[in-house]
């Protein structure tokens, strides 16, 4: 049966290339793109609940509460990117399984950290051994997610409780004036004031996660980089029907590209957020917004 692209008259210019770029390898630098997109829409939400709760318990009255929220973002703040997932995930996981393994098999008599291995019992395994390959991929992503939205997340709570403290306290004292609780003063006063005030520094953590998802490779999700790399490299006839000379530079300028223009995108889809926060504010830009409108 006649096939576009195995026609040895047909495979040459633009067609050979849009062949080339429609194999079954190929595919996956697309699905890689998009595991980077979930996780960017995953992650900014969850890293924002995560500052949120930091801020709040940083500025909270009880004391412990207020202890645990500024050591989280002392810690994960001091410690590089890289060093913290290299050792954060492995523990995690670790943490998971040993919390498995003490319920699910309470008779093993081993113990469990012998010299530099790891060992439990085999129903305490995440994911399972004979699980499908869709299950060891998923668990890899929940778990770069709650690595990024933890290290991110304590960035977001130093940039949202600075935001908190931005507010007038005048402001509070005026909700506290007209009876309000200490709880009310907190949601219908402070926190819908603190963002005009948190938007700039989040719009700038939001550009650093961007640029942070290269790291996926260390959390071993197979990323948009490593497909580059893998795909750009040189291919020889006797290995595919599409052999090439290493295209690398190709690959990482089309991943330049994807990257400024989503930067872009994000710039302008967080200008119109701003424009939408401060309109009314009493701010500089609701000042300029005031003005512009008379």
């Amino acid at each position: 049966m006649f096939s576009f692209c195995t026609d040895p008259a047909i495979l040459e210019g633009f067609q050979w290339l849009s062949c080339y770029l429609t194999t079954g390898k190929h595919m996956s630098i697309y699905y890689a793109l998009g595991t980077v997109l979930l996780l960017l829409a995953i992650t900014g939400p969850v890293a924002l609940a995560f500052g949120f709760g930091g801020a709040s318990a940083a500025r909270s009255h009880i004391t412990p509460l207020r202890w645990i929220g500024k050591t989280y973002i002392a810690i994960v703040r001091g410690v590089p990117d890289i060093a913290f997932f290299l050792f954060f995930v492995i523990a995690l996981d670790q943490m998971f399984e040993y919390i498995r393994h003490t319920i699910k098999c309470p008779d093993w008599t081993d113990p469990v950290r012998q010299g530099s291995d790891f060992v439990v019992c085999a129903a305490a395994k995440l994911p399972l051994g004979n699980a499908p390959q869709w299950v060891h991929e998923t668990y890899g992503f929940s778990i770069a997610v709650l690595t990024f939205s933890i290290v991110f997340g304590a960035f977001a709570a130093n940039v949202l409780f600075g935001a908190m403290r931005a507010v007038p306290r005048g402001q509070l004292e005026t909700a506290e004036a007209y009876g309000m609780s200490r709880r009310q003063t907190f949601w219908r006063v402070l926190v819908p004031q603190m963002w005009v005030f948190a938007l700039p520094g989040l719009s700038n953590l939001w550009m650093v996660l961007i640029k942070s998802t290269p790291l996926l490779f260390l959390l071993g999700v197979e990323d948009i980089v490593y497909w580059a790399r893998e795909l750009g490299g040189a291919k020889q006839p006797q290995f595919t029907d599409y052999p090439h000379p290493d295209w690398r530079i190709w690959y990482f300028f089309a991943l330049l590209v994807f990257y400024l223009c989503f930067t872009k995108v994000s710039e302008l889809v967080l200008d119109k957020i701003m424009a939408r926060l401060t309109l009314g504010q009493a701010t500089a830009a609701g000042e300029r917004q005031r003005k512009a409108a008379r």
